[in-house]
């Protein structure tokens, strides 16, 4: 955490022109705590930080960069640093910059770029949008498996600065099929005159250029890997992934997930960087649908009005009760859906997951249904007459609805999402807001039923 007195410090050697001591305080930073710094410092101010860097470490800084930031930057910088940077650049993180730019913008960048680079670069645009060819590295460290180990580390020694991971290397056949993965551990502890073939075990997962991105991540957490190789149509090796990717495809999901349960589309960009217009088309939409179901709650309340009249203690209850029912369905809903998306649950166990929200919905609603009953008995008794004479009778009436309305959140809550899931929508849709809206309505209908069977010739 970079502290405000280091800000104000670089900001004032800014302000002074002194560019040779401003270098001399951040040259030995780490690229993460520039990005920090960059995130915190005027817009006008970051390009001159930027030049003052030393070269290999302003390249790798910008890749640490939030991909706006990185834009503004280009913008201020000269055309010469720009393609340094985007020449030194680690091919994955190159196409997520050239991902968020117009395409006349990527084709001028594009001609920055070395042959070498900008062929790489093409290729790596030319696969489909959120598959994992667009998030290769085209860079590793592949070997024969008739090589000695002392040749595998010759190459290392030759190659290996070229890759972000060494973790894992990658075992090709005379065609560049990929064939088996080696981990360097087993090199670096296996004799200088043991060959590839005897360490390996043809053991080993891959990709497919084509595969989705979020498919990928599935594959990451179930092989536990930080890296894993990628091939084409014809098994051929043509590069890796990395688990940094990955994480960020979680982030970035787990942010779309987070919006949609909050009753919104999801944002395309941080919050502070999103259009006000934009901002009010995301959120009108589901603002809208809410609230013409929650017209149907008053109509719900119309329907029953005769009931209100005769006893209108019952209205004192209605927010308690609809309260109860949409706060037990949010709660059921975000346990499924993080269910789902973590492969926790499938679509054949939904008679599993009902069955265990009946049971929990009863207990849960009998919890509440014996609070409710009891709070309107020390009511009555601190203050006689609040409820009239047929107190006890209102109390029941609060404490059946209770547990019928938890049970119904509870069961509305927890299937909405399996139903969005077969119907191939997102289950995150299923919003907390809309579950809430949903069990207003039918909660109130179970309220009020429970109250015509029981207080019926009495107060109705």
């Amino acid at each position: 955490m970079i502290e405000t007195t280091q800000i104000q410090e670089i900001l004032e050697l800014i302000e002074q022109k002194k560019f040779f001591a401003l270098r001399k305080i951040i040259k030995d930073w780490h690229p993460s705590e520039l990005a920090e710094l960059f995130e915190d410092i005027p817009l006008d101010d970051r390009a001159i930080v930027f030049r003052v860097l030393p070269r290999d470490l302003a390249s790798n800084t910008f890749e640490y960069l939030d991909i706006k930031i990185q834009k503004d930057l280009m913008k201020g910088l000269g055309q010469e640093r720009v393609a340094d940077i985007l020449n030194e650049m680690w091919a994955d993180d190159r196409t997520a910059l050239f991902e968020e730019l117009p395409g006349p913008v990527v084709k001028q960048l594009l001609e920055l770029l070395s042959p070498e680079e900008r062929r790489v670069a093409s290729t790596l645009l030319g696969y489909p949008e959120n598959t994992v060819g667009r998030l290769m590295l085209p860079n590793y460290i592949s070997v024969k498996e008739y090589w000695t180990v002392e040749r595998v580390l010759d190459h290392i020694r030759r190659y290996g600065h070229l890759t972000e991971s060494l973790g894992i290397l990658y075992v090709i056949d005379g065609t560049g099929r990929l064939i088996d993965e080696i981990r360097i551990n087993d090199i670096l502890l296996a004799p200088l005159d043991t060959k590839v073939n005897e360490l390996m075990d043809g053991n080993f997962v891959y990709l497919h250029a084509n595969d989705d991105k979020e498919a990928a991540i599935e594959v990451f957490k179930q092989y536990d890997r930080v890296s894993l190789p990628v091939v084409n149509s014809d098994n051929i090796l043509i590069g890796i992934v990395t688990v940094d990717d990955m994480l960020d495809i979680v982030e970035e999901e787990d942010t779309e997930d987070i919006q949609k349960f909050g009753g919104l589309e999801a944002l395309e960009a941080p919050y502070l960087d999103t259009p006000l217009w934009e901002m009010i088309k995301k959120r009108a939409g589901w603002l809208v649908i809410l609230f013409v179901g929650e017209m149907l709650t008053a109509t719900a309340m119309s329907y029953f009005e005769h009931e209100i009249e005769k006893a209108v203690v019952l209205a004192l209850f209605v927010p308690l009760i609809i309260s109860s029912g949409g706060n037990s369905g949010s709660q059921a809903a975000t346990l499924i859906i993080r269910s789902l998306a973590l492969g926790e649950v499938t679509l054949s166990q939904w008679w599993k997951v009902m069955r265990k929200e009946i049971i929990s919905g009863i207990l849960l609603g009998s919890i509440l249904g014996v609070i409710g009953f009891i709070r309107i008995g020390v009511a009555e008794l601190i203050i006689p007459g609040l409820y009239g004479d047929h107190f006890l009778l209102i109390g029941l009436v609060v404490g059946l609805s209770l547990i019928g309305v938890v049970l119904w959140g509870s069961l509305s809550g927890s299937m909405l999402p399996f139903m969005l899931r077969r119907l191939g929508f997102d289950p995150a849709t299923s919003s907390a807001p809309f579950v809430a809206t949903l069990v207003d309505v039918t909660g109130l209908v179970i309220y009020f039923t429970v109250a015509s069977a029981i207080l019926k010739g009495i107060l109705l």
